[in-house]
């Protein structure tokens, strides 16, 4: 295989890499390095002995995610306030033509899982996204990550339930969680209380992630009356010379606020039975780099 034929083959699974280093980590900066790491190793190997080169180019990408991982698990690094995943743009475009397909892409992304992801371990986390977000079968991904078979199944048994257990119910229609965000958006600018306590759900969270860098609650804010009463308090204030736009992150609509033409935040929300469940900010500017193109 040429240099220039290694080199379409690589980007013809960027997508691919991207979204299982993503998924596995939680930040995309650490997913965009771990697959130019993958890309180096894919320079340096001998090709003429790869037969398959996605499962070849997923192991790889997939091993240095569990190293990263453990890294930083390793450092216990601390972070002011609540954590959210980076924002992570998802147009899956025409390479998921499949309906079943994108929901359950859209969903192994999403913010609710994404954050009870955190909490299981790498090796499940790595078979966690391989099995139920990529659909490989046990045995390719016991041989990915070195592991017998049995092994494997056992870590995908105990990481599906673990993420069942404590993941949030949500309606995943993205048709429906649009215009609850138009009128969740036009609300809380208006600063009208009322209406914004009418799309909320009585045990409505908001996690706001800043990292300490930007305004933000530093702790979970819970119930209807006390998210509704701070994002009223929020609008009072305004944001000046502040523009919105909507687009896909993490399988659903948000919206993005600029100020002075850079990102400021993001909002998403997630919605059961026509009411906002959750509300998501990011506000932390490392976080938002990510959008600056947007």
């Amino acid at each position: 295989m040429t240099t220039d034929a290694g080199t379409d083959v690589f980007e013809e699974h960027r997508p691919v890499l991207l979204g299982v280093a993503y998924r596995m980590l939680g930040r995309v900066a650490d997913a965009e390095d771990v697959v130019q790491e993958a890309w180096l190793r894919w320079s340096r190997a001998d090709r003429s002995e790869v037969r398959e080169p996605r499962a070849y180019l997923v192991r790889v990408t997939t091993r240095l995610a569990i190293d990263r991982l453990r890294q930083v698990k390793a450092r216990g690094e601390t972070y002011v306030g609540p954590w959210l995943p980076e924002p992570y743009v998802t147009d899956f475009g025409d390479r998921v033509p499949d309906t079943a397909e994108r929901a359950v892409l859209a969903d192994s992304v999403s913010v609710a899982v994404l954050i009870v992801m955190e909490s299981l371990s790498p090796l499940e986390r790595a078979v966690f996204v391989l099995r139920e977000a990529f659909g490989y079968p046990y045995a390719e991904i016991a041989a990915m990550l070195d592991r017998g078979e049995a092994a494997v199944r056992q870590l995908a048994g105990r990481a599906r339930r673990h993420v069942d257990e404590r993941r949030p119910r949500y309606e995943v229609d993205p048709v429906q969680r649009r215009v609850l965000t138009e009128r969740f958006l036009a609300a809380a600018a208006g600063g009208d209380l009322e209406q914004l306590m009418s799309l909320l759900a009585p045990d409505v969270r908001l996690i706001g992630d800043s990292g300490g860098r930007a305004k933000a609650p530093l702790r979970i804010l819970e119930s209807a009356d006390h998210v509704g009463r701070f994002l009223a308090g929020v609008a009072q204030k305004g944001l000046a010379d502040a523009t919105f736009h909507f687009l896909e992150v993490n399988g659903g609509p948000a919206l993005l606020i600029r100020t002075a033409g850079a990102p400021d935040s993001v909002f998403q929300v997630d919605v059961l039975d026509g009411r906002i469940q959750a509300v998501y900010v990011i506000r932390n500017p490392d976080k938002l780099k990510v959008l600056a193109d947007v």
